[in-house]
């Protein structure tokens, strides 16, 4: 009996190298040299292989690319946690980037733990990733050190170990936090209160004292209770302000470490008679995309996901490919910028706010009033 010529039904026929080198008209070496990206093949004929790639369908053995290039053209990607609109964003525009340039990512959430952690260090090692981002604005010395001693490249926010292939995306929280000062002393605001992150990280301790300077540049004063530690979450973000509350004089505005803390905050107020920005105003930092609609849209200081994750991508490739124009630069430096929506205003009874409230028709109160 003659065996049929055609796959069964419901299977794919196999679709090989062979197939795009005739399709495409070139070697199978060719083809090869494509699919692994190697930077010398003439950019026209890449072209017509990836058109043939695409025309016969054929999807290459990364396993058995692997082996052959000694590269997985895999990225792995640490991040602190998912629950943050922050990391998603991030995540997205790090992966597309990634993919444009013929990497894959593999993608783990730390959650703060250190055990989680170790765990996705471990199984981002035993896929043989390219290289890592360790995206978590915080972990700890022995973890890194594991990463480290394994002597592939490595890319860092804000600190990084002084040793090869190790690089350090820099971001400029200093002029962000400054900038957001200076917004708030331009309007009149003297009272003004910052919400931090845990202090175990390295991060909310930069930008605590980012605050402080930026504070003393103008003169003004931080009483040790307009400070208080949050958690980088709407929920301490809470019971932060639901603390700064309490305090005798209350502040004039508040200045949060990160936009979830500031949402809520948003939130905290909300629950009382007062109003933002009319009694007191909210700045944020990051510039998630929720921020924009918030009620009322959040004035924060913007550090770009795009601009981090392209940093990110080009500083691992910089430490892969050894033909990279930037191979040897260690540090890539991460702009911020104040981004001014609604969330900030005059300082209730100042002149300029009673004359606003004035402009909308609303009468100033009667210097003779009891």
């Amino acid at each position: 009996m003659s065996r049929s010529k055609h796959p069964a039904p419901g299977r794919r026929a196999t679709v090989n190298i062979h197939d795009v080198a005739r399709r495409a008209r070139v070697s199978i070496a060719t083809v090869s040299r494509v699919v692994n990206r190697i930077s010398t093949v003439d950019p026209q004929l890449a072209k017509r292989v990836w058109k043939a790639v695409d025309e016969v369908g054929y999807v290459p053995n990364t396993q058995a690319r692997t082996l052959v290039s000694g590269r997985s053209r895999i990225l792995g990607l640490i991040v602190s946690e998912i629950t943050n609109p922050f990391f998603p964003e991030l995540v997205q525009e790090f992966e597309n980037l990634a993919v444009a340039q013929g990497y894959e990512v593999m993608i783990g959430s730390t959650n703060y733990d250190p055990v989680r952690t170790e765990a996705l260090i471990r199984r981002m090692l035993q896929r043989n990733v390219d290289g890592v981002a360790v995206m978590t604005f915080g972990i700890e010395e022995e973890l890194v050190k594991k990463l480290v001693e394994q002597g592939f490249p490595l890319v860092f926010v804000d600190a990084g170990p002084e040793l090869p292939n190790v690089r350090v995306l820099h971001v400029n929280y200093g002029g962000g936090i400054r900038e957001a000062v200076q917004h708030l002393a331009a309007l009149g605001h003297r009272r003004i209160a910052f919400i931090c992150g845990p202090l175990e990280m390295r991060t909310a301790v930069i930008r605590r004292d980012a605050f402080r300077s930026a504070m003393a540049e103008l003169g003004l004063t931080v009483p040790a209770a307009s400070i208080v530690e949050g958690k980088h979450s709407m929920e301490s973000g809470k019971a932060a302000m639901e603390e700064l509350l309490k305090n005798a004089e209350l502040p004039t505005a508040v200045i949060c470490s990160n936009d979830m803390t500031a949402i809520g905050v948003l939130h905290a107020l909300d629950e009382t008679t007062h109003e933002v920005p009319r009694d007191i105003s909210v700045v944020g930092f990051d510039d998630i995309h929720l921020a924009q609609f918030m009620l009322p849209p959040l004035t924060t200081v913007q550090m770009s996901c795009r601009d981090l994750a392209s940093a990110a991508v080009e500083a691992l490739r910089a430490g892969i490919e050894e033909d990279h124009p930037k191979a040897k630069q260690r540090e890539w430096p991460i702009k911020t910028r104040l981004v001014v929506r609604r969330s900030t205003n005059f300082p209730k009874g100042t002149l300029p706010a009673l004359e606003k409230t004035a402009a909308r028709g609303v009468p100033r109160p009667s210097s003779n009033a009891k």
